[in-house]
């Protein structure tokens, strides 16, 4: 092959990777910046969850954001040994009335709620949640950050993303607010997160950046609440792995060598 073509071939290589690249940014965030990254404690190869964080940010889900989005797929029992006791899960969960049912005689009814019960949606149904919205549809966050491109950078990065005042030459629909990592860049909810909208109690400073990144890592627990107990057993497995490969160095250094290298001599 001559100088021109491998030049060529690799300029082509080059290229394709660049476009798969920007094609995989693009949609990962559908027309948004994209997110700056931050520092988790989760995602440092021996690193886990902050707990706290998770404690603080069930409360910023539960005092603002669970009035319009709903995480179906996480129970009270989830938050056990997590972020909460026993008994402080088991208070949350009675402190909710549940619709259940049907009795023997085929009716509905109302009863205290229990460990096992998902946490309660804002709203019955899609409709109901559209028309408190101006059309738009709160998404649910039990898995949400696995779904979106940057995950809890996203999360944070939207939170912390509005702008007063649109630039120049953006014109925005009336209940529409301007936010650069939103695909399109309008985004119909309000500024969830403001200061002196919570207080935590555990006496953390309830700035803006904070409540973002709590809720950023009690969302990203919700999706991938297995994340510690996985890390744990790769550790396990590797320390096994290591061990083994030193058994196994051992006995091709003592044993497997010595036979391998053995000469036999056959005399007549």
């Amino acid at each position: 092959m001559s100088y021109r073509k491998l030049l060529a071939a690799a300029g082509g290589v080059v290229a394709a990777g660049a476009a798969t690249i920007g094609y995989a940014v693009v949609t990962a965030n559908d027309g948004g910046l994209v997110a700056p990254e931050y520092a988790w404690s989760h995602r440092k190869y021996l690193g886990s969850f902050d707990h706290a964080a998770i404690r603080r940010g069930f409360q910023v889900y539960k005092q603002v954001c669970s009035s319009c989005h709903s995480m179906e797929y996480l129970s009270y029992r989830n938050l056990v040994g997590v972020s909460h006791t026993y008994a402080e899960a088991r208070a949350l969960a009675e402190a909710t009335t549940v619709m259940d049912g049907p009795d023997d005689e085929g009716n509905m009814f109302e009863r205290m709620g229990k460990l096992s019960d998902p946490l309660p949606k804002p709203y019955e149904t899609e409709e109901a949640a559209r028309a408190a919205n101006n059309g738009a549809y709160p998404p649910d966050l039990s898995l949400i950050t696995g779904a979106r491109g940057g995950e809890e950078n996203y999360v944070v990065a939207l939170m912390t993303g509005y702008v007063e005042d649109p630039p120049a030459g953006v014109e925005l629909a009336d209940g529409m607010n301007f936010n650069a990592y939103f695909a399109g860049q309008a985004i119909a909810m309000a500024p969830p997160l403001y200061y002196g909208v919570l207080d935590y109690e555990d006496g953390t400073p309830a700035t803006l950046s904070q409540m973002a990144k709590d809720v950023g890592t009690f969302l990203t627990w919700a999706c991938y609440p297995e994340l510690d107990e996985r890390k744990r057993m790769g550790v396990k497995a590797i320390s096994l792995a290591a061990l083994l490969t030193g058994i196994l160095l051992y006995y091709k250094r003592h044993k497997f060598v010595v036979l391998k290298s053995r000469k036999l001599v056959f005399r007549h």
